[in-house]
């Protein structure tokens, strides 16, 4: 509802007078020691990271290492049914949920690589609201009829999708750059389309949904609460579960033609893979080169694409730098958006900045990148959604988390001469390319 806060953002001080009235105190006689975020690995692989940030409001999340790289070829699709069927799961609780109100918000999303189930409640009803959280992610039914009348909302989400040029030009990048896993959709192929049943989906979780591939992770609550939690109820199926494929890079092409008088397009090399000193180098490149406006609506003055662009054609256009990072690879590229007529001039102009930068990168750039990558980072962590999604991602794939200075040193660590190998690296890659369009003016991938 529009002018009221999530309830995570309240003032500790509400939390501090609650505190105060338990322990018959004034509300400024009690005192919160700042908390570092904490990280425990149990034997059965499970992961707990918690933040007692004392807010009224707590944020659990649960992450699994189950996104769509993890389909075969026989049930493609499954883990968009998983997004939509979650809540199947909550509807058996829904009376006790709207009486007692202690469910705010329940969210499930899923990437190439981790799904995460997150709720918000209030910090008092914390053991309740895991109930919920636990039925979802390790005791879900998947009635066959229930599943079935999902059919109707993974065709509107695919037509959704469908109708946002950015998300159809990603989805086929990843088609095309890639041979297997990363190759696969965020959402259910046509031809899979009221396919996927209820056994899909049972043995998606019993083979994927396993101790050692999640990650319990928590925003306002104690860490030997959540621990407890993790300890009694997520130490289900033990073992790694299903082995992933590595990611075999390809390079590739898909176009789009239709009537939109706007290219949408995107050029990319493998990367590098998440978590790397590579990586942390190819996102400096990106801040060199432009990352997109630092200021909504904006535009972006220090972009070396804009300007580098802006010289090659008087249309309207848009320009950013594009970068993606997996466990075990990763796109690195531009995407650019145009008018139809001056698309390979657009994109042609792109490239030639990244191979710019490959003699070299002034000081004042480099700095530059530096200090927007930072302070985006930084940014990000600001809200709720940003700091559970940081620490489950860490957590999951490495069982640990590495504090904001830390991130900051790696990113202060990198060097020219590594901005520079990182831009090489895209110049000489076999490239990969989608667009769509009216791409009579827009090259191939071997034109450009």
């Amino acid at each position: 509802m529009k002018g009221i806060r999530g309830i995570s953002k309240l003032s500790t001080r509400l939390y501090a007078a609650q505190v105060a009235r338990k322990l018959d105190v004034s509300a400024e006689h009690v005192k919160f020691q700042p908390q570092e975020v904490q990280v425990t690995k149990l034997p059965s692989g499970l992961v707990i990271a918690s933040l007692d940030n004392y807010s009224p409001g707590s944020r659990i999340g649960v992450f699994v290492k189950a996104g769509c790289r993890y389909e075969s070829p026989e049930n493609q699709g499954v883990t968009h049914l998983l997004r939509l069927a979650a809540n199947l799961v909550l509807l058996v609780h829904q009376h006790d949920v709207d009486r007692s109100f202690n469910v705010l918000n329940t969210v499930v999303t899923s990437s190439r690589e981790n799904m995460i189930y997150s709720v918000d409640c209030l910090r008092d009803h914390i053991d309740t609201v895991m109930e919920y959280l636990i039925n979802v992610t390790t005791a879900p039914e998947f009635r066959p009829w229930e599943v079935s009348d999902l059919t109707p909302r993974v065709k509107m989400d695919k037509a959704l999708a469908a109708q946002t040029p950015q998300m159809g030009v990603i989805e086929g990048l990843h088609g095309a750059a890639y041979k297997n896993a990363l190759s696969n959709s965020l959402y259910c192929p046509d031809y899979m389309v009221s396919q996927v049943d209820s056994d899909h989906m049972h043995n998606f979780i019993q083979n994927n949904f396993t101790s050692a591939r999640m990650a319990l992770v928590g925003l306002g609550v104690d860490h030997n609460v959540l621990k407890q939690v993790g300890e009694q109820f997520l130490n289900i199926r033990s073992g790694m579960g299903t082995a992933g494929t590595k990611a075999q890079y390809r390079g590739g092409e898909v176009r789009v033609q239709n009537g939109s008088s706007l290219v949408h397009s995107v050029v990319v090399s493998e990367g590098a893979a998440v978590g790397t000193d590579e990586a942390m180098a190819f996102s400096v490149l990106q801040h060199v080169l432009g990352a997109g406006p630092h200021i909504k609506r904006g535009s972006n003055p220090t972009s070396k694409l804009f300007h580098g662009v802006a010289k090659a054609t008087a249309d309207p256009f848009d320009a950013s730098a594009f970068n993606s990072n997996y466990s075990d690879s990763g796109l690195f590229g531009v995407y650019t958006i145009s008018q139809s007529a001056a698309a390979g001039d657009v994109i042609k102009a792109a490239i030639s900045q990244v191979k710019a930068v490959t003699g070299g990168v002034s000081e004042a750039d480099l700095t530059r990148a530096k200090t927007q990558l930072k302070a985006e980072y930084l940014m990000s962590l600001e809200s709720s959604e940003g700091l559970l999604d940081a620490m489950g991602s860490q957590a999951l794939s490495g069982g640990v988390y590495h504090s904001p200075e830390a991130i900051a040193q790696k990113i202060d660590s990198v060097s020219a001469t590594d901005v520079a190998n990182a831009a090489n690296k895209f110049v000489s890659g076999k490239k990969s390319m989608a667009s769509s369009g009216n791409l009579i003016k827009t090259p191939f991938v071997d034109e450009i």
